[in-house]
């Protein structure tokens, strides 16, 4: 049997649910949002590893409608961002409009009805049958499989995809790692059943996510080995305990938590100069990167392998109080000729050194590259969203794509940051889509698809900003894939992307009523 909607969200992040309430308030109720996890919270409830926080102040990162007096820290961790997303769902009644445990196998677009066609099914079993089969999140499924789950069936006129962009964990290609003995798994799956005191633990990988769980590992393993293939610039956390006052502060003038709200967004902007402006800016960044590496490690060599030798803002910039002291100490090395393959206990290194591990733990990060997998959503003609994105995703706003009516990303190609928040981000394409919903509505349209000249001009425009970033100068970063080319980043202030993004401009896109036939468009009015 098949269900019915207007519209259909992917994920309870802060995409999917600051979507979802803005909805709400625009009176529209026939919605339902699709959550392949066993709980709210998007990123916030996936990575749950020792450690894990935001690298962003709490202020500034939580929706500007529902600011939150109560934070216990200037830097929020995991769980009372989980916390915050889960009170936002259940102040603003989105609880019975979310389907938990529920996997988006596809999406295809029906031409014919002008609709979006969902197939989804049970979460817990989908990931059995990937263990069974050895897949890894991401993975195309065969759909000829008999032992797959059985799928359910959703029509919806909208789609809106939640997901963003570190939603698809990487894996590294190892030789030989199927024929590890002991315990692996990535830091987005973390197994906190599994017990590290006493165990020799190698971390692979040294993003954001490692340089947060590596100093919580090494409290309790017997020995670290760290691969790192290239070190982060690291600035020092300004992190603290908000004081008790202070929440009472906010709590009886809401003001002031906006006035802080509003210092930290302009000193947070002020870093665009540096990232797109003027490079040279940025050396006074890496000045106290490299005094923050002499300040907290004693020992010349392990300096040397913990200094990177790529511009200053080129790869993301990390921040961190702990991480380096934890590298110093004893039982913990920093390794830095790769690994060559994995034989059952062992780690060969590409020296041929071997070291005897009892666990593997990926911080590997996530397929920033590959948004969306492959095999999920189909536009036009049966096309693949990843075939329509050959050479590197892109989209109109960061928010729409030619080939795929009806299609509306949040935090989707060239919306990532930096430097600041991605919830202001967010709330500028939640606006975007709201007033296409509501275009629609007032001329009678039944589908709105972004021009492939619109597209790719303002693509053009992107890129050619992007040319003279920090981000081009060449290093080797999730920002950029194997053509070279950024399809990550936003190359410019935020509140410019705002100004994009405060009306739907029509006249970009073929819209069509409920009276044109398939395959013609209707003119802008």
């Amino acid at each position: 049997m098949t269900q019915n909607t207007q519209i259909a969200i992917i994920g309870t992040g802060f995409s999917g649910l600051g979507m979802a309430i803005k909805l709400k308030e625009a009176g529209y109720n026939d919605f339902v949002i699709l959550e392949q996890s066993d709980d709210i919270g998007g990123t916030w409830h996936q990575n749950h590893y020792p450690g894990c926080a935001c690298d962003v102040q709490s202020a500034l990162y939580s929706f500007s409608f529902e600011q939150n007096p109560d934070w216990s820290r200037m830097y929020a961790q995991q769980h009372e961002i989980k916390a915050y997303l889960k009170h936002c769902a259940e102040k603003y009644g989105l609880t019975k409009h979310i389907r938990l445990n529920t996997h988006v196998a596809g999406a295809r677009f029906d031409e014919r009805a002008r609709s979006w066609k969902l197939e989804t099914c049970d979460s817990a079993r989908l990931w059995a049958y990937r263990q069974e089969r050895g897949l890894d999140p991401g993975d195309r499924l065969d759909r000829n499989d008999k032992k797959l789950p059985e799928f359910s069936a959703l029509t919806a006129d909208i789609l809106v995809s939640g997901m963003g962009g570190l939603s698809t964990p990487a894996y590294p290609d190892i030789k030989g790692i199927e024929t590890f003995t002991g315990k692996r798994f990535h830091s987005q799956n973390w197994d906190h059943g599994y017990d590290l005191r006493g165990k020799r633990v190698a971390v692979i990988g040294t993003g954001a996510s490692a340089i947060q769980f590596v100093p919580e590992v090494a409290k309790e393993a017997a020995r670290v080995d760290l691969y790192q293939r290239t070190p982060p610039w690291i600035m020092p956390k300004p992190d603290r305990a908000i004081r008790p006052l202070e929440k009472r502060l906010f709590r009886m003038l809401p003001q002031t938590l906006n006035a802080l709200r509003q210092s930290i967004y302009w000193s947070l902007e002020a870093r665009v100069l540096g990232f797109v402006g003027n490079p040279r800016i940025l050396k006074l960044g890496e000045l106290q990167a490299r005094r923050h590496i002499r300040r907290q490690i004693p020992d010349r060599e392990l300096r040397r392998k913990v200094t990177p030798d790529f511009h200053f803002g080129c790869k993301r910039v990390l921040i961190s109080n702990n991480y380096y002291p934890a590298l110093a100490q004893d039982h913990v090395d920093v390794l830095i000729d790769g690994i060559r393959e994995v034989r059952g206990s062992v780690i060969v290194d590409r020296n041929g050194n071997e070291r005897e591990v009892d666990c593997i733990i990926y911080g590997t990060g996530f397929r920033a590259q590959d948004p969306i997998p492959a095999g999920m959503i189909y536009g036009r003609n049966g096309q693949d969203l990843l075939d329509a994105w050959q050479g590197g995703a892109e989209a109109y706003k960061g928010t729409t794509v030619s080939g795929f009516p009806n299609f509306f990303m949040l935090m989707g190609p060239n919306t990532g940051l930096g430097h600041s928040s991605m919830v202001y981000m967010i709330e500028s394409q939640i606006q975007y889509v709201l007033d296409a919903l509501k275009t629609m509505d007032k001329h009678g349209w039944v589908s709105v698809e972004v021009e492939e000249d619109a597209l790719s001009n303002y693509n053009a425009s992107i890129h050619a900003t992007l040319g003279d970033s920090v981000w081009q100068t060449g290093c080797k970063s999730w920002y950029v894939n194997e053509n070279g080319k950024n399809t990550t980043l936003w190359p410019g202030f935020t509140w410019q992307f705002r100004q994009q993004t405060r009306r739907f401009d029509a006249e970009q896109y073929l819209c069509e009523p409920e009276a044109v036939e398939v395959g013609q468009a209707a003119p802008v009015l």
